[in-house]
């Protein structure tokens, strides 16, 4: 078999996975088009009446900006202490550096309903269950290691030469930091913050553990509509979500780029 078959094989199976991934979220689009409140499929026409009815909804809209205000907290903060901590695993030099990146991974491998549980617990006995500071930090603690990760991804390729010429040159280390790292890592601080971001915005679990009455985000008011009534408004919140995860992994495509 030659090179280039065993390559179209691979890409045909690759696309049949993508195909198998994407239909379940696909057969949302044209339910979210739905003239009627039946949600059939094929739907009897096109209308885009249910989009209409999201964006003149007080609680869509305060979900959706409820969930926006969380997420861009939540990268902010994430951003800032994966970047600080990918730094000092990359510079600091002590034993056990494998282990506290670990430590610090473990948030993306423990199940999400063990981590809601434990910050409910913990967040109740100092007064942050049911809170936007509480509900920010939560979502902080399961986004800082996608941003710990990619930035030690773009650490990989720095040359730690350049510091020390920096401190030759009388740059204090927070003007190096600024001046001569973080425009060099930009591209995987930038990937970084796009996953806090698409991460804060999607959870849910947490969320629902963890937010009060006043702190109502996107997934959960789309999981109160599926208990109250099941609308085709339901399919055009997941159709923008769904929209908004495509232009994120766009981004983070764009930024893998720039940083080849």
């Amino acid at each position: 078999m030659s090179a280039r078959m065993l390559g179209a094989m691979l890409a045909a199976m690759a696309l049949l996975v993508l195909a198998f991934l994407l239909a379940p979220m696909a057969a949302i689009i044209p339910l979210s088009l739905s003239p009627t409140e039946v949600m059939r499929f094929p739907p009897d026409g096109l209308s885009l009446r249910w989009y209409r009815e999201l964006l003149s909804s007080d609680r869509w809209l305060l979900a959706g900006r409820n969930s926006l205000m969380v997420a861009l907290a939540t990268t902010a903060l994430a951003t800032s202490l994966g970047t600080l901590a990918a730094l000092g695993l990359t510079l600091g030099r002590f034993r056990g550096k494998a282990v506290v990146i670990a430590a610090l991974s473990l948030p993306i491998i423990t199940p999400s309903i063990v981590t809601a549980a434990a910050m409910f617990l913990a967040f109740s006995m100092v007064g942050l269950a049911g809170t936007f500071v509480g509900l920010v930090l939560a979502h902080t603690v399961v986004a800082v290691p996608f941003v710990l990760i990619a930035v030690l991804a773009a650490l990989k390729g720095f040359d730690m030469t350049l510091l020390r010429a920096a401190a030759a040159s009388g740059a204090a280390p927070h003007v190096a930091f600024l001046r001569i790292i973080v425009p060099l890592i930009a591209p995987g601080i930038f990937t970084g913050a796009v996953f806090a971001f698409a991460t804060s915005f999607d959870e849910f679990i947490i969320t629902l553990f963890i937010a009060g009455p006043a702190q109502y985000t996107l997934p959960r008011q789309i999981y109160a509509s599926v208990r109250e009534f099941l609308s085709p408004t339901i399919c055009a919140a997941a159709v923008l979500l769904f929209l908004c995860s495509a232009l994120l992994l766009a981004l983070t495509e764009w930024a893998r780029g720039r940083s080849q």
